[in-house]
């Protein structure tokens, strides 16, 4: 375990985000996290950081394409329930529902663009990240992975 935290500490510092969207840009702080999606598979993300009320709501909506690699973290300020929806969101979505130590507690593959169905954790969660759809199956990330991601204010998982 604490050779993960090694290695994702080190790539996360040693790197920096990709290729941009000005609108989410503007409006999202940036970041990189790592994704442990077994034994032998670390995936490196380009992160948009969604960490108050208005940044949640707003989160990938009108994006209309997001770069391979790329996704959102929702953060919570504490663990709880998080329902989802996908109004405005013109993009197809896997949806990670993650738990405070960074173990992934249930993923919704492939999202409805546009829907107002809700998307809901199976189980209190403190973050939620929104990957492109189709992401996840193919990178094999499940309830078996965990993500290792340290805020730029101080650490966090």
């Amino acid at each position: 375990m604490r050779d993960w935290r090694l290695l994702a500490g080190i790539v996360m510092f040693a790197t920096t985000p990709g290729t941009a969207n000005e609108d989410l840009d503007a409006a999202f702080a940036r970041d990189v996290l790592i994704i442990q999606a077994s034994e032998f598979a670390c995936h490196r993300f380009d992160i948009y950081v969604a960490e108050n009320d208005i940044q949640r709501r707003r989160g990938l909506m009108f994006v209309r394409d997001m770069a391979p690699m790329t996704g959102m973290l929702f953060v919570y300020d504490r663990s709880d329930y998080v329902a989802m929806w996908m109004k405005n969101t013109f993009i197809a979505l896997d949806m990670l529902f993650v738990r405070a130590d960074g173990t992934v507690a249930s993923v919704a593959h492939n999202t409805e663009p546009q829907s107002l169905r809700s998307v809901a954790s199976k189980e209190p969660v403190k973050f939620v990240l929104e990957l492109n759809a189709g992401t996840a199956a193919r990178l094999f990330i499940d309830e078996n992975s965990r993500i290792h991601w340290e805020r730029a204010h101080g650490t966090d998982e």
